[in-house]
């Protein structure tokens, strides 16, 4: 349809400048928050640059949300303030018709930023977070302690005081064994534990056993086998936001099979599915606020733009922070912020002029 393309040309450049803008933005506010810790270990300017190069694709992942709903919302209100709207009204034309190219891009961004953000959002933002932490100096340890991990669906239970990754070693080692029923089998206390290579050998374990109503301990022998990998003790350094969506449902799975906290990286996972329909969100919001700003439009849905956009990235902030503390389901954490705005945008919606 002609009057599609014709929205459609007035759409792209100023969603382009808009999206330009916030990516800019996004990029020195990272770069300034670190910029003072790159002075002080005298990072040179090239790798400074090469962060901030790997940082662009996460600003653009950020950005296209807002740069969405700004551009929407000035092109309509472009559009009204030149009388054109009220040409296509009188024409007989429906404004949520005459708006369907703006809703179709918003669907279609949405897909574009989930298999933007899987394939090249988490290798760039990991390399971006490593580079980052070389050059300031910021080794990260993989020693854990007072650790407690589930494997067997929760029939071998470890309790381990100290794991030390450089020696390959546990320290305080406390193992209860469990049948299918539930019931207690044995107790293996130890120690010190030395990975081979295969499986833990244990120095001066004892394995404690019921008989005849009396726990009774003998020397450790051959009768359990432990061959869980020094993985599953390390501390966890792997980021949801570092793994693809495939890599990080198998970690949510796995920290429950372990027995380990979950709740964070399962809410950090939904998120990354709630996230891309940001998207969708800010265009029908756009829509609503089509038509309604008569002056000062630039200015006018510049502010809009960025309140709206506040509005929801404090609400997502506050959402999330509350589902990775257990204080809501983290599927509610992650598309509460979603669900409300559509409501919002479809309130809004029918006070919108046609």
């Amino acid at each position: 349809m002609i009057l599609d393309r014709y929205l459609a040309r007035q759409f792209a450049p100023v969603f382009a400048v808009a999206l330009s803008m916030f990516m800019l933005l996004l990029s020195l506010i990272d770069l300034f928050a670190n910029l003072w810790r790159y002075l002080n270990n005298e990072v040179p300017v090239f790798q400074i640059l090469q962060v901030s190069l790997y940082y662009l694709p996460k600003s653009l992942s950020y950005a296209l949300p807002i740069s969405l709903l700004f551009a929407t919302a000035y092109t309509l209100g472009d559009l009204y303030a030149r009388n054109e709207l009220t040409a296509v009204f009188s024409s007989g034309i429906p404004y949520r018709r005459f708006c369907l190219p703006f809703v179709v891009i918003g669907l279609a961004a949405s897909v574009f930023s989930f298999f933007f953000e899987d394939q090249v959002v988490i290798p760039t933002f990991k390399m971006k977070n490593t580079l980052s932490k070389t050059l300031l100096r910021q080794p990260q340890s993989a020693n854990n302690s007072d650790i407690v991990i589930k494997t067997r669906n929760g029939k071998t239970i470890y309790s381990v005081d100290y794991y030390d990754d450089s020696a390959k070693t546990l320290n305080g080692i406390s193992i209860v064994e469990q049948s299918e029923t539930g019931e207690f089998e044995a107790l293996i206390r130890a120690p010190r534990a030395v990975w081979d290579g295969d499986r833990w050998q244990f120095e001066n374990g004892l394995i404690y056993r019921w008989d005849s109503d009396i726990l009774r301990a003998v020397s450790f022998d051959d009768s359990f086998l432990y061959t869980e990998t020094p993985d599953a003790f390390r501390r966890s350094a792997v980021n949801v936001e570092e793994l693809p969506a495939g890599d990080a449902a198998l970690l949510v799975e796995d920290l429950k099979l372990a027995g380990l906290p979950y709740v964070a990286a399962q809410a950090d996972y939904l998120h990354r599915y709630s996230f891309p329909s940001a998207s969708f969100v800010v265009i029908i919001l756009s829509i609503a606020m089509g038509g309604r700003f008569k002056k000062n439009i630039l200015l006018m849905s510049l502010l809009s733009s960025l309140a709206a956009a506040v509005v929801f990235y404090i609400m997502e902030m506050i959402t999330m922070m509350m589902a990775k503390l257990g204080y809501i389901p983290p599927f509610v954490g992650a598309w509460f912020p979603i669900v409300s705005f559509i409501v919002i945008g479809m309130v809004l919606m029918r006070s919108a002029k046609t």
